[in-house]
């Protein structure tokens, strides 16, 4: 069970460390620092995989091995609509970037350069909104009120 206590902060350090790497990512491109762009954007792409792996790994174990729901949010009053209009767009978003940012990643990498600023136009704001909002979802949900 102690086990299972890791995931969430694990899980909200990944969305953290990709959100940062996206950030530094635009930054390079900005600069025209392509070489350090590139890594910075697969940096994140590994680092959103792994998130991924991770989220599902927790899930199946608090669902299959513990018979375990979701965690309850506990904040009453105005907290608790922001909290699930946040963790709403975040769900909606991340299952909707998902493919978007590995078809953005694809045409980087095989050089098309033209399709790929195209999509990674629209595909960037969504996919640092979704590991902005995980973070704030896990302070949220772990830290700011955490089950009693």
């Amino acid at each position: 069970m102690e086990l299972l206590q890791i995931f969430p902060h694990l899980n909200a350090a990944l969305n953290a460390s990709s959100g940062v790497f996206l950030i530094f990512g635009f930054y390079f491109i900005l600069k025209t620092q392509v070489h350090k762009h590139r890594m910075c954007m697969i940096s994140a792409s590994v680092i959103s995989a792994l998130f991924l792996i991770s989220y599902v790994t927790h899930h199946v174990i608090r669902t299959s091995y513990f018979g375990l729901g979701t965690t309850k949010f506990t904040g009453e009053g105005i907290v608790r609509p922001i909290y699930f209009t946040i963790l709403t767009s975040h769900t909606i978003l991340a299952t909707m970037v998902a493919p978007f940012v590995i078809l953005t990643l694809v045409r980087a990498l095989k050089g098309r350069f033209d399709a790929h600023k195209k999509i990674a136009r629209l595909v960037y704001p969504v996919w640092l909104y979704v590991s902005a909002t995980g973070v704030i979802v896990y302070l949220m949900l772990y830290q700011f009120y955490p089950t009693r």
